[in-house]
């Protein structure tokens, strides 16, 4: 009961800071990015028991997190949606928001912190959530799985062209989205294309890994 709770409080939460966020016109973002990690642990720390709550797992959730922020540092085509889905997928949902949300927090470090942060965190987080909770379709189907890569790179450009029109005039404006949209148009195609080339590559190496150790620690 607990754990469906902060589940539904997911989809209160975030979106209640993205507006404050929006409110304060952009300030205070490093107090509302880190309002969202808080929430992020808390999601973490729900979706396992605490018998399953090993050194173990906390570490390979750490190098998850890890190969993300490396990626980011990728020219062009990068691999962070992908590893976020993977990790998802063969950990489980709490762990793949986890792992989107402070990847985008600590990788803005480099990149540089802002309004946008949050977004992009809610973002993630999302789409690692959803890889756990398709896990078994995603697994079993190559074709799901790639589709949902595709869907993820649409989902996070048009996610950021919000951002985008609310930092531009202060309002959501319809027009300005569309508009926001089109010229997005490139970028939200090399999303697309970079999380199918790294889905095919990335897949099953790192889904064997983790299976592995699933079979072997329980993790």
């Amino acid at each position: 009961m607990k754990r469906k709770l902060i589940k539904i409080a997911l989809f209160v939460t975030f979106p209640a800071l993205i507006c404050i966020s929006v409110i304060l016109k952009g300030k205070q973002f490093l107090l509302i990015a880190f309002s969202g990690v808080i929430f992020a642990l808390l999601m973490f720390f729900s979706g396992i028991e605490r018998k399953n709550l090993t050194s173990r797992k906390l570490v390979i959730l750490s190098i998850m997190t890890a190969l993300c922020l490396m990626g980011r540092i990728f020219p062009v085509l990068k691999p962070v949606t992908a590893i976020i889905i993977l990790t998802g997928m063969h950990l489980n949902a709490e762990s793949g928001f986890f792992t989107g949300a402070m990847a985008a927090f600590l990788s803005n470090f480099y990149f540089g912190q802002g309004p946008w942060t949050i977004f992009q965190m809610f973002t993630w987080g999302m789409i690692g959530f959803f890889a756990g909770i398709f896990s078994t379709a995603l697994k079993k189907n190559q074709i799901f799985l790639l589709s949902y890569g595709v869907v993820s790179g649409i989902v996070y450009s048009f996610s950021m062209d919000v951002w985008t029109v609310l930092w531009y005039s202060g309002e959501f404006n319809g027009e300005l989205y569309l508009s926001a949209i089109f010229t997005a148009l490139p970028f939200t195609m090399l999303y697309c294309i970079g999380n199918l080339i790294f889905l095919v590559v990335l897949a099953e190496p790192i889904g064997k890994k983790l299976s592995r150790l699933h079979t072997r620690y329980g993790i």
